[in-house]
């Protein structure tokens, strides 16, 4: 027997629901209405105005966006630039690692294979801080520190223990006989990969582009350590640290900042959302 759902329990959790949705969204709507007062204020006495945008002015983003470095403004581009190559680097290089390695460990069978599999969880395990020093003295004597490439590689290899294991995880549940089919038809390994697996594969590959995208766009210590200087080659999260840190701070500006690095973001999930939704329908037998 079908019981009819109480009406006061649905109210008590769609109340619960929206309270919590409350407390987790309002500090990205408080940053978005103080990127838009004027003056570098963080707060206004208007109570409503801590809500609801009573005022908004373009002053912060024009002087973020158009502001001169040799007046003292911060290089914002050029830190946006850095941030965006950097993390679109590891994103490439962790398709084209990961991805093969992912589907080598899940479809062949060699020697060390399973110590290699016991290791990407214990190194998982790991903070990735606690390897801060020793990659800085490996980039040193490589003669890669202080530089982006340098800040590239430390991203990719930390990346690659999470992402390797994500895909061969999902390869591990795509049939090997869609591949021994396509075999008979006279596709070799590397074809069986590039023409069957890789497409099967679309949602985790999402995943993967989107988990190696924030962690080189997102990331601060390695960034800060391994690049401290000059200027113009901070990434956008250490630039704006750096503002963070002035002794006037320009609320306004940092606030206008955080939305745009924001936006990149949004930009990268939307587009790989439609992969998402595809590949969980994506069927490997015609009807």
């Amino acid at each position: 027997m079908n019981r009819k759902p109480n009406r006061l329990a649905m109210l008590v959790q769609y109340g619960i629901l929206l309270v919590f949705s409350v407390i987790a969204l309002y500090p990205i709507w408080f940053v978005i209405l103080a990127s838009g007062r004027a003056g570098q204020r963080l707060y206004t006495f208007n109570l409503l105005g801590m809500f609801i945008p009573t005022e908004w002015s373009f002053e912060n983003y024009q002087k973020v966006i158009a502001g001169n470095p040799a007046v003292g403004d911060p290089p914002f581009l050029t830190w946006l630039q850095n941030s965006f190559f950097v993390a679109g680097s590891t994103t490439v290089a962790c398709l084209l690692i990961a991805t093969s390695a992912a589907f080598a460990f899940s479809r062949f069978r060699f020697r060390g294979r399973e110590l290699g599999l016991i290791l990407f969880l214990a190194f998982q395990s790991f903070p990735g801080v606690l390897s801060l020093v020793p990659v800085a003295q490996l980039l040193t004597a490589m003669g890669l520190y202080k530089s982006h490439l340098g800040l590239i590689l430390a991203y990719t290899s930390g990346t690659l223990v999470f992402t390797t294991y994500l895909m061969k995880g999902y390869f591990d549940t795509i049939p090997m006989d869609l591949e021994e089919a396509g075999m008979i038809d006279g596709c070799g390994p590397v074809q069986s990969f590039l023409l069957i697996a890789l497409p099967l594969a679309r949602p985790a590959l999402a995943v993967t582009a989107l988990f190696a995208f924030m962690a080189g766009w997102g990331e601060y210590i390695l960034a800060s350590v391994l690049v401290p200087a000059p200027e113009e080659m901070k990434t956008a999260m250490v630039g704006m640290y750096r503002i963070a840190n002035e002794v006037n701070i320009p609320w306004g500006e940092f606030a206008a900042g955080t939305v745009i690095i924001i936006i990149p973001v949004l930009i990268v999930f939307l587009y790989l959302q439609r992969f998402l939704q595809g590949g969980l329908t994506l069927g490997g037998v015609k009807g």
